[in-house]
């Protein structure tokens, strides 16, 4: 089958590999059709992935048709198309007892830690599977990176009244946007890139943008009335963005980190204390979260058309990839139609 494997920072191989083989209880073969390329991918090419490992096939937000099911599967039929769930969990585990399933103490994410979806099949648990059979390969793949935006906005606790400043629109912070925007208006997007701040008004309709740098600290106060946001979600997995952070947010506020770097991030107790910010870290996302990204597409509360702004196939990936981490590409969303 066909095969894109990283086998090294900066290079991709194309091969055929072997078909997979009998499947296992509990177990689904998948043909894949549609793969998001996420900034997971983009820096894993890069040699700058925490927890990446060489040889690796990428790809994880994923697209696909349910070709053959386990004999015990109920869950899914074949013909189904379906978005993927890419996080492989033990079940037993303390934060799987509790419902985090999304920080499992072994957590294996495809295209991370295991290989991943740039291939023809993939085996997969049934109940890592997703069905919507009204939606497009290309939504389907889009589910699991709009996922992320959502569980980092179920973990803030926001509420209709308060005011809340998302750092960085990437295809992260634009899916805390999203989900942001189901619950209040009061949205602030700050980005180093003006570009990606006409996107966020252009598309997800916010008009209280701030481009990141010496005045923007007064320019989110102005926005409110003095106070500064309740609520601040950094999504840019930059150290030095991630430490300043903290100035944004109000007395009683609470921080959330989206974004993941592979630095240590450092900050002033006594600021910390004299404000009592709560600090939250944010990782994948679970079950719920998917199904409630697809109803919310399903519903068009979520219109995925203006996310996807470059694409590619089988034959043209390879060269394309590396176009995309260019600041003047303008990608958003890369997507690659697999077959």
């Amino acid at each position: 089958m066909k095969t894109i494997v990283l086998d090294r920072p900066e290079h991709f191989t194309r091969l055929e590999t072997s078909e997979p083989g009998p499947l296992l209880p509990g177990q689904a073969l998948l043909r894949v059709r549609s793969i998001g390329v996420c900034g997971t991918d983009l820096h894993g090419y890069m040699g700058r992935q925490p927890f990446f490992e060489y040889p690796r096939i990428i790809g994880h937000e994923l697209g696909a048709d349910v070709v053959a099911i386990a004999a015990d599967v109920t869950n899914v039929s074949v013909g189904d198309r379906c978005s993927v769930r890419p996080y492989l969990t033990c079940g037993i585990c303390i934060a799987c007892r509790r419902g985090k399933s999304n920080c499992c103490t072994t957590l294996k994410c495809l295209g991370v830690h295991t290989d991943g979806g740039m291939r023809d099949f993939i085996v997969l648990p049934a109940k890592n599977l997703h069905v919507a059979n009204d939606l497009t390969y290309d939504q389907l793949a889009l589910v699991e990176t709009l996922c992320i935006g959502g569980h980092a906005v179920d973990r803030s606790v926001v509420q209709p009244d308060e005011h809340v400043l998302v750092i960085g629109a990437g295809p992260i912070g634009l899916g805390v946007i999203e989900f942001l925007r189901q619950v209040t208006p009061n949205i602030i997007v700050m980005d180093v890139s003006t570009s990606r701040l006409s996107f966020c008004t252009e598309h997800l309709g916010i008009h209280r943008t701030v481009v990141a740098g010496e005045n923007a600290l007064r320019q989110v106060e102005s926005m409110t009335n003095g106070e500064l946001p309740t609520a601040v979600f950094d999504a840019t997995g930059n150290p030095g963005s991630m430490m300043s952070a903290f100035q944004y947010v109000s007395h009683g506020g609470r921080l959330v980190y989206v974004g993941l770097c592979q630095a240590d991030i450092t900050f002033s107790d006594p600021f910390l204390h004299r404000r009592e910010i709560t600090l939250l870290a944010s990782r994948n996302a679970v079950a719920a979260n998917f199904d409630k990204t697809i109803r919310l597409i399903k519903s068009g509360r979520i219109d995925t058309r203006p996310w996807i702004t470059h694409n590619a196939t089988f034959d043209t990936v390879v060269e394309n990839f590396p176009t995309w981490l260019r600041p003047d590409s303008g990608t958003i969303k890369a997507m690659v139609h697999w077959s």
